[in-house]
């Protein structure tokens, strides 16, 4: 039980987008394009050049796939989008996912590509849950990321095992084997020790108070750790990763807002 609970984090069934689930769907040109980390995999992404000489990149969550909503969202506003498949994902090469680590290398892959486009002169990201988490990391460390939006992102892996597995006597035995099976430990994914090193970049934490998968107070968490200038947004009764879909509207407002301000408007 132990193993095969394990098994399905570190291998997420696969999703895969439809023929009609593209960026072309609702009218926004895109690429296909393949992004190589630097341990030599190949991820499968789209690429929408920007109008504006940004780009955004754009992390999905676990167990998910290149989310085609958020890629039109940015590129609606005359935002360059970057959006992939995560290793393990979709369809990009990659066996094992580490909820996390190694995922940071996909993001450096996605900001390199970006780096590398003439028309490309400063790069954000956004992040889902797990994308959020990652994005974060990568930030920390790669400084030409100049502003993160981190939705329903998690503080610390070790909180989700927590959360996820009620039993207690069979964390430990989940935990073995995930690790055994990344080769990864668990206490070296905290989003939360190391955001307060992306200032003075600017962060956007997005939480919703009903979450069902990440602890409810970890968006508090997340802010009061990062430095400023930071944002928050927390609303009652919005479960995870769900505030786009309970305000909409504000959503797209508020992130293009703080997008617009961070990377777009001369400072007074």
């Amino acid at each position: 039980m132990a193993r095969q609970k394990a098994f399905e984090y570190v291998h997420p069934a696969r999703q895969v987008h439809s023929l009609d689930d593209t960026p072309a769907s609702q009218g926004i040109p895109y690429q296909e394009v393949e992004l190589i980390t630097s341990d030599g995999l190949a991820l499968s992404a789209w690429y929408t050049p920007p109008q504006n000489g940004v780009v955004v990149l754009v992390a999905h969550a676990h167990n998910g796939a290149r989310p085609t909503n958020m890629h039109n969202l940015f590129a609606r506003h005359g935002y360059g989008v970057i959006s992939w498949d995560f290793r393990a994902h979709g369809e990009s090469e990659g066996e094992v996912c580490s909820l996390g680590y190694y995922e940071v290398l996909d993001v450096e892959a996605a900001l390199d590509f970006a780096l590398s486009q003439p028309e490309v002169n400063r790069v954000a990201a956004w992040g889902g849950s797990m994308g959020g988490a990652t994005v974060i990391m990568a930030a920390a460390r790669r400084p030409e990321i100049e502003a993160v939006v981190a939705d329903s992102a998690f503080a610390a892996l070790e909180e989700e095992l927590i959360l996820m597995i009620r039993l207690k006597w069979i964390r430990p035995l989940i935990q073995f084997f995930a690790e055994r099976e990344t080769g990864v430990d668990i206490n070296d994914v905290r989003p939360v020790d190391i955001i307060g090193g992306i200032s003075p970049r600017p962060v956007f934490i997005i939480h919703g108070r009903s979450d069902e998968m990440v602890p409810v107070n970890t968006g508090r968490r997340l802010y009061d750790a990062a430095g400023e200038p930071r944002v928050l947004w927390l609303e009652e009764g919005v479960g995870h990763l769900a505030m786009i879909e309970v305000f909409p509207e504000e959503y797209e407002d508020r992130i293009i807002e703080f997008l617009d301000s961070a990377l777009l408007l001369p400072e007074e």
